[in-house]
């Protein structure tokens, strides 16, 4: 199936409805509006096909740059071609749900991730925090080093409330993320986000909304989900 084939296959699935939620979450134009779960047909039918997933991102139609990361094949990139996906990733969804998620299945994700961290860069810092969640949600705790994930609790708590909004929902999602499927680190998680309290974003908007990662950890605590572990990244 080739570029052309896979462009009307998406775009006989978008949906209006759908197309004007992403728009409001930050979507543009060229996009269809698929819904993810209509997807998976497709990708049962080219599954991992990582020349066509370059073709596919290329496009700037965020439907197609979505698919691209179902299909793509994480160890045949390298850093380089992650720096062009992120570059190319112009809101959180692709940024933190795409290259981040694709980013979390290789061994360059943590080198990679901290790079972004330090950037500066609102989405390059999100898809940094993004990648260490997914990262922590799916590995076994004995892949990480424990100082280092205490240090990056410690810049989280320390420039949460300075950071750029999309990177202050990443930050505010890892001190969750370590409290919840990190647990060397989860007393101290639980401690930092009792420290760091109701982190505010969208302060743009008419009512801005504040996150709270020490209730959503003790809602975990309550259902006994400490340890949680994906088995799989991506979907």
């Amino acid at each position: 199936m080739n570029l052309e084939v896979v462009m009307q296959e998406l775009e006989a699935l978008g949906k209006e409805r759908l197309k004007k939620m992403y728009i409001s979450n930050g979507a543009h134009e060229p996009l269809f509006g698929v819904a993810t779960g209509e997807m998976k047909p497709l990708f049962k039918q080219i599954k991992i096909n990582q020349p066509l997933a370059e073709e596919l991102y290329a496009t700037g139609n965020y439907d197609a740059m979505y698919f691209a990361g179902i299909i793509a094949d994480p160890k045949a990139m390298t850093e380089a071609d992650f720096e062009r996906w992120i570059d190319g990733a112009y809101f959180y969804m692709l940024s933190d749900f795409v290259v981040a998620v694709t980013l979390a299945e290789t061994d360059i994700a943590q080198k990679v991730s901290d790079k972004w961290i330090a950037s500066g860069e609102e989405l390059k810092m999100s898809a940094g925090w993004s990648c260490y969640c997914w990262l922590l949600g799916n590995r076994k705790d004995d892949q990480f080093d424990e100082a280092k994930m205490a240090n990056l609790l410690d810049l989280a708590k320390n420039t949460i409330h300075d950071a750029p909004e999309r990177a202050r929902y990443a930050m505010n999602n890892f001190i969750y993320t370590v409290g919840v499927s990190y647990k060397p680190l989860h007393e101290l998680a639980v401690k930092i986000a009792q420290e760091v309290g109701p982190v505010e974003v969208d302060k743009d908007k008419k009512k801005s909304k504040f996150l709270v990662a020490s209730d959503r950890i003790q809602q975990a605590i309550d259902k006994g989900q400490i340890g949680f572990k994906r088995k799989h990244v991506r979907c």
